[in-house]
C-alpha cells in the first residue's frame, strides 16, 4: 500500500511472489507506491526510456491493513479504485499492472534476483514508510527518482527552494515512451478483489469520492470552470463542500502531480482571486512535502524540544471520547468531528479550530489526536496532517498562540446553522440565535422546541474562556524557552518558511480571526 505515516503491527503468510523472467540487464520494475498515474511520473518515464522491458508493479503490504495501521477502509477502497483506474490505462497501453501481496522488498527481490533493476519515484514518508524505503535503497539498489520539486540531499534544502519550485512548476510535465514497456511477462499473484476479501474492507463512510485519475481529471474540470466561486468557499463548512476543489485525495495518491493540475491552472483558469489563491496552495503543498522531506520527525514528536511530551500527563480518556464522538457540547466541534467520522472529509479551517481545540481546550496530547485524523481522513497525507496539527497547537514555539472560539466560528461560518443542524440533528429545532450556545438556550425555548440540554445534547464539557485564558498563560510561560530552543540552527530549519514568499503569505495570514495575524492562515484552508 501507499506509504502512510504508520503502518505498524505484524506482517503475516505472504501470498506467493510473481514468477519473474530473466532478464539481461535490459528490464526495469517500476514500483509504484503512492504516485498512482502513469503521466508526469518520474519513475515511469525514467524507466521507459532508459529500458526495452518495463514492468509496472504495485504490493500491498499487509503492515497498511492491520487494525494499528490508521487507514480507514474509506482510504483503502480509495486507494483500491485508483489502482483499478491506473490498471486500465497500463492495458490501454497494451502491458500490464502487476499486483503482488506480502513484503515488499521480498518481491522486489524476486526481480532483482532474475536481473530486473528498480526504479521507484522518490517520496517524502516518515516511520515504516521512510525505514522501507532506506532498505530498499541499501539491499536491492532501488533507483529513487527525483521530479515533484523537494529538494534531496543538500545541507541547506531552503536555500533557492522558492526558485526550484517555481521552475518545477513551470516545466512540461513528462511523458513515458510508449515503446519503452515491451513484453514484461510477469503475472499478478492477487488481484483488488482478493485483497478486499482477505481483509474485509468494508467502507461505512458516506459521499466518499470514486478514486483514480479518471474520476480526478473530471473533479478538475469541475472545479476550473468555477474558481471564482473558490475565495468564497474556503471558510465555511458547508460552502467548501462544494465549492473548493476537493482534489486533496487524488493529490495525495498521486493520481494527479501537483504540477499537472498547476499547468491546468494557469492554461484554462481565468486570472483572478480564486486561480491566484488555488496557486498558493498547491505551493504549499510542496512547502510542506518538503518540510517532511528535511525532517521525518514531524509525525512522531514536537518539533521544538520544549513542547516534547505536552500534555501527555494530563491525558484523558473522556475528554478525547467526547472530541472524537461529538459530544463535547460545542456544536461547530461536535458537527466537525461527527462529518470527519462520517465522511472522511472537513474543510481545513474546520481541521485546525478541531486541533486547536484539542490542544489548547482541552489539553490533550496532540499526536492522539493527529493520529485520529490520519486514521479518518481520505486525504491523510504525513506532510500536511502531522505538521498542521503541531503548528495548530503551538508547538513550534515561533508561531503566535491560535486559539478558535468554536461559538464565533458558528456565528461567522455557519450563521444559518446548515452545517450544525445536518451533523447535529439534536439540535435541529433550536433557533439559530442560540446554535453558537445551545447550553444558554431559554427553559421555555427547550421545551418548545423539545430539546433538553444535558440530556438530548451535552452541556459543554470544559468552559472554553476559562481554557483559553489558562492556555495562552501557560505558553507565555514557556515562549522564552521556546524561542531560545527555535534559535539552534538546525530547529530553525525544520521552522522554516521559503524565504521567496514568506512577507506575502505572512501577509495573507494576518486575517485577524481568533489567534491574530501571523497564525498560518495561508496554510489553513489548503489543499482542498
Amino acid at each position: 500500500m501507499t506509504a502512510d505515516a504508520s503502518a505498524t503491527g505484524p506482517t503475516e503468510e505472504p501470498d506467493a511472489v510473481p514468477a519473474v523472467p530473466s532478464a539481461d540487464g535490459d528490464a526495469c520494475v517500476v514500483w509504484h507506491r503512492r504516485h498512482l498515474r502513469i503521466p508526469d511520473h518520474p519513475a515511469v518515464t525514467y524507466a521507459t526510456r532508459e529500458y526495452d522491458t518495463v514492468c509496472p508493479l504495485f504490493v500491498f503490504d499487509p503492515r497498511f491493513y492491520g487494525r494499528e495501521a490508521l487507514a480507514c477502509d474509506a482510504r483503502r477502497r480509495f486507494l483500491h479504485e485508483s489502482l483499478s483506474d491506473l490498471a486500465d490505462r497500463y492495458a490501454a497501453r497494451d502491458t500490464e499492472l502487476v499486483y503482488a501481496r506480502g513484503d515488499p522488498l521480498e518481491v522486489l527481490s524476486a526481480f532483482v534476483d532474475a536481473g530486473w533493476d528498480v526504479a521507484a519515484t522518490a517520496d517524502a514518508t516518515s516511520r515504516y514508510g521512510a525505514r522501507r524505503d532506506d532498505r530498499a535503497a541499501e539491499a536491492l539498489d532501488v533507483a529513487f527518482v527525483d521530479g515533484d520539486g523537494i529538494r534531496r540531499g543538500v545541507r541547506d534544502p531552503r536555500d533557492g527552494w522558492g526558485e526550484r519550485v517555481e521552475a518545477y512548476f513551470r516545466a512540461e510535465p513528462t511523458a513515458p515512451d510508449d515503446a519503452g514497456f515491451g513484453d514484461h511477462g510477469v503475472a499478478a499473484t492477487t488481484t483488488v478483489a482478493a485483497v478486499e476479501e482477505r481483509y474485509g474492507v468494508e467502507p461505512t463512510k458516506e459521499s466518499v469520492p470514486v478514486g483514480g485519475r479518471t474520476p480526478a481529471l473530471a473533479r478538475l474540470d469541475r472545479f476550473l470552470d468555477r474558481i471564482h466561486e473558490y475565495p468564497s468557499s474556503i471558510s465555511s463548512p458547508a460552502a467548501a463542500e462544494t465549492g473548493t476543489s476537493r482534489l486533496s485525495p487524488y493529490l495525495r495518491f498521486g493520481c494527479l502531480s501537483v504540477r499537472e493540475v498547476v499547468r491546468r491552472l494557469e492554461r484554462d483558469a481565468p486570472d483572478g482571486r480564486g486561480a491566484e489563491l488555488f496557486r498558493d496552495r498547491l505551493y504549499w503543498n510542496r512547502h510542506y512535502t518538503q518540510k517532511l522531506q528535511d525532517w521525518p520527525g514531524w509525525t512522531e514528536r514536537a518539533v521544538n524540544p520544549v513542547f516534547r511530551r505536552l500534555n501527555w500527563d494530563r491525558r484523558d480518556e473522556t475528554l478525547i471520547a467526547a472530541w472524537k464522538d461529538g459530544e463535547t457540547g460545542y456544536p461547530m466541534v461536535d458537527a466537525s468531528m461527527r462529518c470527519l467520522r462520517d465522511t472522511g472529509w472537513l474543510n481545513f479551517r474546520m481541521r485546525a479550530m478541531c486541533a486547536s481545540f484539542f490542544g489548547y481546550v482541552l489539553e490533550q496530547p496532540w499526536r492522539v489526536g493527529a493520529d485520529h485524523f490520519y486514521e479518518h481522513l481520505i486525504d491523510a497525507d504525513p506532510a500536511i496532517n502531522y505538521t498542521q496539527w503541531q503548528y495548530q497547537t503551538g508547538l513550534t514555539g515561533i508561531a503566535a498562540v491560535r486559539i478558535y472560539d468554536p461559538r464565533k466560528q458558528v456565528r461567522e461560518h455557519d450563521p444559518d446553522g446548515e452545517f450544525v443542524r445536518r451533523w447535529v440533528p439534536e439540535l435541529a429545532a433550536v433557533p439559530p440565535e442560540h446554535l453558537d450556545e445551545p447550553e444558554k438556550t431559554p427553559l421555555a425555548t427547550q421545551a418548545e422546541v423539545g430539546v433538553r440540554v444535558g440530556e438530548d445534547y451535552p452541556r459543554p464539557v470544559v468552559e472554553f474562556e476559562a481554557k483559553r485564558v489558562a492556555a495562552r498563560e501557560r505558553f507565555d510561560r514557556l515562549a522564552e524557552r521556546a524561542r531560545e530552543a527555535a534559535r539552534d540552527p538546525e530547529i530553525r530549519r525544520r521552522l522554516s518558511l521559503s524565504r521567496d514568499r514568506r512577507d506575502r503569505l505572512a501577509a495573507e495570514a494576518s486575517d485577524g480571526n481568533d489567534g491574530g495575524p501571523g497564525g498560518g492562515q495561508a496554510s489553513l484552508d489548503a489543499f482542498e
